[in-house]
């Protein structure tokens, strides 16, 4: 009798992981999760991307799950077409981004602010790392003058864009302020992104597995760099790609090889191979 995994939810970085360097997705990952779908797992995608940019990737496989979108502030269901899930930033977070806005406000010191509800950001700032971003994107956005033009429920996350001194100015404001009930990521040197407190890609994950009922031993995921690293210690399988950073490495259970040759297919071939099962049981990782 064929072995089915619908008691298995993998779930997938993009970029460096389910992409090559080139950003192609190798032919073993489209192999592998069409293999694992039909055999009943559930497989899908994380990201921190908008759920229209991550539908170009999501439409591209077969996956059978909703994705994690907007780094867990949201579950997005492309089948039914809606946000199942969301948690959003409350009036601390609001308030303290108005703070910001205010305060750098000054030509010498301003920093781009994007405000992402579902699938719609409103510019409180403009410059070129936003207007960088929305084209690269396509996100679907709108200018607007004062901070006060947004509205009050639905913000999902925000970003904030500055050159690197001036980026270095607001983390250290971040610090010295009360905690304003957030959570704050950087994803580059240029760009700050902040979450409702306790919001990451692991949250959004895990809350899937609660939806479906999967255990957490057996709810995996794979990434590859430092803004994986939440998503990777909530899960109860996390592993990497080969070129992941040596602390990445450290925190995975499986290490698949690099996402030039296809990770993902690595990891899922150790799940239907049974070995997964086999080194829980030897409690091996």
């Amino acid at each position: 009798m064929t072995k089915t995994f619908e008691n298995w939810l993998v779930v997938s970085d993009i970029d460096g992981t389910l992409k090559d360097k080139k950003r192609r997705i190798p032919q073993r990952n489209y192999d592998a999760i069409k293999q694992f779908t039909e055999l009943g797992g559930n497989f899908t995608l994380a990201s921190g991307r908008l759920q229209s940019s991550l539908g170009r990737n999501y439409h591209r496989i077969t996956p059978n799950q909703p994705a994690v979108v907007l780094n867990g502030a949201g579950l997005y269901d492309y089948q039914q077409q809606k946000m199942i899930w969301r948690n959003t930033i409350g009036e601390k977070g609001r308030e303290f981004v108005r703070y910001i806005s205010g305060e750098f406000d000054d030509i010498f010191k301003s920093v781009d602010i994007g405000v992402y509800f579902d699938d719609y950001v409103y510019i409180v700032k403009s410059g070129v790392f936003i207007n960088g971003a929305m084209y690269f994107d396509k996100a679907k956005h709108e200018y607007v003058k004062s901070i006060d033009e947004v509205p009050d429920d639905g913000w999902m996350k925000v970003i904030f864009w500055a050159n690197p001194l001036v980026m270095n100015k607001l983390l250290n404001r971040i610090v010295t302020i009360e905690n304003p009930d957030a959570n704050f990521m950087p994803s580059s040197l240029i760009s700050l992104e902040m979450l409702q407190k306790d919001t990451h890609k692991g949250v959004g994950i895990m809350k899937l597995a609660d939806m479906l009922g999967i255990e957490k031993s057996h709810v995996a995921a794979i990434g590859d760099y430092y803004n994986d690293w939440d998503m990777l210690k909530t899960v109860g399988l996390p592993a990497c790609a080969g070129q992941a950073p040596s602390a990445i490495h450290r925190i995975c259970k499986f290490e698949a090889c690099h996402c030039n040759k296809g990770c993902v297919a690595d990891l899922l071939e150790y799940i239907m191979s049974g070995r997964a099962e086999e080194d829980m049981e030897k409690g091996i990782g």
